[in-house]
């Protein structure tokens, strides 16, 4: 009889590595666009109100953010966009 455990199979580390480099040029990419994004927002603001696309449009890109560093922190082993679909 084999005691041997039984572990889900894993992704090449390699692999893993290389998205990882990947998801983190995006996550620069991304918290840019947010910092613009909160740029304009604020331009808005003082001219009249916020553009609430815009607003969805920061949450969801923050929520990008988190999928991100859950990813690179090994968290979990799900890829973020756009290996999967955008939050």
């Amino acid at each position: 009889m084999n005691n041997t455990p039984t572990t889900a199979p894993q992704r090449n580390i390699w692999l893993r590595a290389v998205l990882m480099l990947l998801m983190g040029i995006g996550f620069q990419l991304a918290a840019t666009l947010l910092g613009v994004l909160a740029v304009v927002q604020f331009v808005l603001a003082l001219i009249h109100a916020p553009n609430t696309r815009l607003s969805q449009f920061g949450r969801s890109l923050g929520q990008y953010l988190r999928q991100i560093a859950d990813f690179v922190s090994f968290t979990t082993e799900e890829v973020p966009f756009p290996f999967s679909d955008w939050p």
